[in-house]
Parts: C-alpha cells; sequence; structure tokens
C-alpha cells in the first residue's frame, strides 16, 4: 500500500473530496492483516497563513514518509486533524507522534487504536 496524505486543497489521485473518512481509510492491509491508527489534533491549522499550512503539511508528509509501517495519512484542515493509519508495531505510534511533534510542535494525540492481543 502507498502511503496517502491529503488537504481540502490537494488530493491524492483517485481520492473524491468528501467522502467520510470511514469509507476512505484502510482497515487492512494487503495481506489482510488489520491496521491501527492515531488521530492528532493541530489547533488552528487551518486560520494560518497558506504558507504554513503547506510548510506543515510538507513537515508531516516527510515524517510519515520515513515510517514504512505507515499506509494511510488524512489531514482534514476544517477539522484541523491528522489522521494516521499503519501496520501494528510496539511503538510505532510513539515514535510518529513525537517525529511529528518534532516538526510541528502544536500538534497533540489525540485518541488511537490498537487491536487487543
Amino acid at each position: 500500500m502507498k502511503m496517502r496524505i491529503h488537504t481540502s486543497t490537494t488530493l491524492a489521485a483517485g481520492m473524491s473530496p468528501g467522502l467520510p473518512l470511514w469509507q476512505v481509510a484502510p482497515t487492512h492491509d494487503s495481506s489482510g492483516r488489520l491496521l491501527t491508527d492515531f488521530m492528532m489534533l493541530i489547533p488552528r491549522l487551518r486560520l494560518r497563513p497558506p504558507l504554513e499550512i503547506e510548510r506543515a503539511s510538507r513537515d508531516i508528509q516527510a515524517v510519515l514518509a520515513l515510517h514504512q509501517d505507515v499506509v494511510f495519512a488524512d489531514l482534514n484542515l476544517k477539522l484541523n486533524l491528522l489522521w494516521v493509519s499503519l501496520r501494528p508495531r510496539p511503538g510505532a505510534i510513539s515514535e510518529l507522534v513525537a517525529a511529528i511533534r518534532l516538526r510541528v510542535p502544536e500538534a497533540v494525540l489525540v485518541a488511537h487504536h490498537t487491536e487487543p492481543r
């Protein structure tokens, strides 16, 4: 699977604006294994100047591109939320959240979901 990140101004190929995230975000990888996910709030992101929004988006993309476990990402400017789906691996969510916060310090982990073992 390829990582896809989009904002309200840039959409990944094949994505339609306005679709609910539950219809877009994958729940399983190409092998059928269940994915885990997390959400981060980036307060007031949509109110920033366009260049700052673009910089934050590129910073997030750069972090996510370094992690092979990431299979999907959605940056929703209307809600100021980042959603990330990834293959489960112990510590992966903590690593990604810490790396994102280094580049976008105001980002806050809101929720994550892991399948009980």
